[in-house]
């Protein structure tokens, strides 16, 4: 699912830069098209969160594939409007081998964190324990140009806000147990997941590399559907590059 987004979205993309029949610039250079096609990677990590949400650092990714486009406002004046689109893509690892399922208690659309020797058995070893969270994602920035006769160089920051829908949620859990059988398990659910998501971000750099971070300002959850009707909020942050 997570290759097939990708793929989509770059075909959709390349087809609309046909029918724009944009010029390019000579060979090295930058494509002559006003905006930004941003590859983000960082971190995913949780505020406000109890300490049984633990989540290991390196394995709770995050990367973003977000296309911008570039309305100047006024002229010469070194601010821009950026709206865009594009697709989250995003991981979380709990701790200490534990693994997000439904809760019954509160019905199907909501989850728990338990063992996951609780759902598999004992004996067993974990060797994936990851949760993907994708989001088809609008950001919206406006953004200051150092460089006020060409935005296309030089140092510039952005301030700004990004609202996400969820369109996909999965664990992905692999298991060995004591007599050698490895099992592999995508399990897909909403797991009280908020199906939607926003929030406000920054992003400052140069045209070809930029920091960004990210602070959700509602729930990872709907109110009392996940673990221990947590409040948990996202705060994402790491580097980009711009493929044009």
């Amino acid at each position: 699912m997570k290759r097939l987004t990708i793929i989509s979205f770059i075909f959709l993309f390349t087809f609309h830069l046909q029918a724009q029949e944009k010029e390019r610039t000579p060979i090295g250079g930058r494509p002559n098209i006003k905006g930004d096609l941003f590859l983000d990677f960082g971190f995913n990590m949780l505020n406000n969160r109890p300490d049984e949400l633990n989540t290991r650092f390196i394995a709770s990714r995050v990367v973003n594939i977000y296309y911008q486009t570039q309305l100047p406002l006024g002229e010469n004046s070194g601010f821009t409007f950026n709206p865009g689109l594009g697709f989250g893509l995003e991981k979380l690892a709990f701790q200490d081998n534990l693994t997000l399922i439904a809760d019954p208690t509160k019905g199907p659309n909501s989850s728990q964190l338990v063992p996951i020797s609780d759902v598999y058995g004992e004996n067993i070893r974990v060797e994936t324990n990851t949760m993907a969270i994708n989001y088809f994602d609008i950001p919206i920035e406006f953004r200051y140009h150092a460089n006020k006769n060409d935005y296309n160089s030089g140092f510039r920051v952005a301030v700004g806000g990004k609202f996400g829908f969820l369109y996909n949620a999965h664990s992905k859990i692999g298991v060995t147990d004591s007599e050698g059988l490895t099992q592999k398990v995508k399990n897909k659910q909403e797991y009280g997941l908020s199906p939607i998501r926003y929030g406000a971000y920054t992003r400052l750099g140069f045209p070809g590399f930029n920091l960004w971070a990210y602070y959700g300002l509602n729930g990872l959850f709907e109110e009392d559907q996940g673990p221990f009707g947590t409040e948990a909020s996202q705060f994402n942050f790491g580097v980009s590059v711009a493929l044009f």
